[in-house]
Parts: C-alpha cells; structure tokens; sequence
C-alpha cells in the first residue's frame, strides 16, 4: 500500500522532467553522449568535481547513514541544490551516467536491517557507479549491489523518481530502472533514452516507425499523375513532434542513428548539441495543472560529455554559450570537491563595424 501510495504521489504531485539523452560514435570508435535536463521550476544545478579517494555515504530515509564507500575514480558533473551528488557526470575512466525522471514506474527498496549498509537515495546512485566503475561490464556485474531507497533529498520537496543510463566510452550502454523494487537492467544498443514508461516498452514501440527513412520518398505515379513530394524530408513524415516522453524517443532514435558520424570527439560534442537543439522547451510549449496550479517545463541546461578528454560540457537557459569543465585541469587525487558556478550571462558578440 506505501508503494502504491507513493507512486500515485510521483504522478499527480512531481513537477514534470523531460529529458532526453542521445549517443554519437565517432569514425575513430569514442562515444560522446549528450541530454537535455528539463524541470518545472528552477533547479539550483552547479558542476562538480570529485576527486579520487574521497568519502562518500548513503542517506537513508530517516536521515541516518547508509552505505559507506571511497571514491576509485575522478569525476565530474552537475548536481542540484548544492547536494554532494553529482546527478549528470563522466568519470576518468570514461564511464557516464545520468538520471532520468521516471515518475509512475519508479519503485523504491524499503529499509531493512540487511539492505541499510548498501543503502543511498535515488540523487546518490549516480555517484555510486561513476564513482567505483570504468566500464559498462563492470556496472552489469555491480549494479544491484547497492540499495536505492525512498530517501527525499534537499532541497527536492519529494522524493525524485529515477531511472539512469550508463555509456562507457567505446559506446556500451544500459539503462538501470527500479521496479518493484529491485534494480533492472536493460541492454540500450542505441544510446537513446527519455522518461516513462519503461525503457523496453520504448524499444517495442520503435517498431511502429520502421517506414520513416532520412531519404526522401520517391514520386508515386496515380493514373498518370505524378506526385512528388514538397521539398525534402518527406521520407520523415508522421514522425511525432510532441514532446512526450514516446515521442521523444522516437525523433531521439531517428535523428541519432542517422546523423552523419563526426570523424572526432570534439566534432561529435557540436553534432551531438546540435541534435539535442530539436528537443530544447521553449517556457510555455508544455504546461500542466497540478494540485491547481500550472507548471512550466522547459530545458533549463543541455550537456554533453567527451569520454575521451574528460571534458563536461553544457549550455543553460539563460546562457546558450557552450561552456565547459575540464576534469584533467584539477588534482584527480585532491582531497576536496570543487563546485564551479556556471557563467549565468549571455554574451553576444557585437560584429557590426565602428561608425568611420
């Protein structure tokens, strides 16, 4: 009945979140991957640096410490409300990973006197896996090792419902989902994922879109009529525009496995902003009354990252600049966490000439 409970608050109460996260290989075999992070308020995000060695533990609900562990791996990423977790990130080794909202499905593990020593909340997980693993095999061979529980992390006002996917660098990835309570795990053989529902429902519905093509359809001869279609792109038409979690996998698959492969790292960082520009929620496209209220949902931040430089890069909102954390430029084995602040103000390059 809590289960229950909690999933029907997951739905009529949570703000809504939207992301979508793509996967581009390069011709030289790096996989760059990139998301778009969507809420309805503001998210207080930063990037942050973990270095190796570090202590970290796990929260469960009543506040008390759950799992104890040292940080193997460097990391890098964004976290949200000052939270020593990093909720989007790529470690040294090149593993990435990134949580996604998945509200209606995601179900947490009740507390127990066996579980609480592998136990953390849903904004923890991430670093758990960047944090111990270089590799997809590794995470396949650990996932459920560590416990995620219902613990409400600050600054939230609930408890975030997640799944996660998982990239390493030579392009391996699953999708992790917390159903019924245990961890699953899924294959992700494109690299693409969105919100609920589960991630193999999403797989299945692909099948409804095998027609679509990035070749435009050939002129059909009726009774002796030549019909063409009008300018290109017709190969693509009927695919979904919405921007419902469906429908952004679907353009998400399409735009990703069709892209042209970029001969770099730092060339598939550029395509892969690029693609992520078609899912970017302008405030005002996508509302939902909830609890009486109407919330806004739109792209607060994209972000990219290059396993091959350790290089984290994202754009927000406010500002559409690229920006950038190098994790090789601090100490991997300091002792500290940084926290670096995003450049909060566009910059526009004025090109127009003096007056002579």
């Amino acid at each position: 009945m809590i289960r229950l409970l909690f999933l029907f608050l997951t739905i009529v109460a949570a703000p809504v979140w939207a992301c979508t996260g793509i996967m581009l290989k390069t011709s030289d075999g790096i996989a760059v991957n990139g998301r778009t992070v969507e809420f309805a308020k503001q998210i207080d995000l930063a990037a942050l640096v973990v270095p190796q060695g570090y202590n970290l533990t796990g929260t469960l609900p009543d506040g008390s410490k759950g799992m104890a562990y040292k940080s193997k791996y460097a990391v890098v990423g964004a976290n949200a409300y000052g939270e020593n977790a990093i909720l989007d990130g790529l470690n040294e080794a090149g593993l990435s990973v990134g949580a996604f909202y998945f509200p209606g499905y995601a179900d947490y593990a009740a507390v127990t006197p066996d579980n609480k020593s592998s136990a953390m909340s849903p904004t923890q997980y991430n670093n758990w896996l960047l944090t111990q693993f270089a590799t997809v095999e590794e995470v396949k061979a650990n996932y459920d090792k560590a416990v995620i529980v219902p613990t409400e992390p600050g600054g939230w006002g609930l408890v975030p419902p997640f799944h996660y996917v998982v990239y390493d660098k030579t392009g391996n990835s699953v999708v992790i989902e917390p159903l019924d309570g245990k961890l699953v795990i899924h294959d992700n053989p494109i690299g693409v994922i969105t919100n609920s529902p589960t991630f193999d429902w999403h797989m299945t519905n692909l099948a409804n879109y095998v027609s679509l093509s990035p070749m435009g359809a050939s002129p059909v001869d009726v009774d002796g009529v030549t019909l063409k279609g009008f300018g290109m792109g017709s190969g693509l038409h009927g695919m979904p525009g919405d921007f419902t979690p469906p429908s952004r996998f679907v353009r998400a698959a399409i735009f990703s496995t069709t892209a042209i492969t970029p001969a770099t790292g730092q060339d598939a960082v550029f395509q892969t902003f690029h693609i992520l520009n078609q899912f970017d929620i302008p405030k005002g496209a996508v509302r939902e009354e909830i609890a009486n209220k109407v919330e806004i949902d739109w792209t607060l931040a994209t972000t990219v990252k290059n396993p091959e430089s350790g290089q984290y890069f994202f754009r927000t909102y406010d500002n559409q600049a690229i920006q950038m954390v190098d994790l090789n430029a601090y100490n991997k084995a300091g002792k500290d966490l940084v926290t670096i602040e995003a450049e909060p103000t566009q910059t526009v390059i004025n090109l127009s000439k003096a007056a002579s």
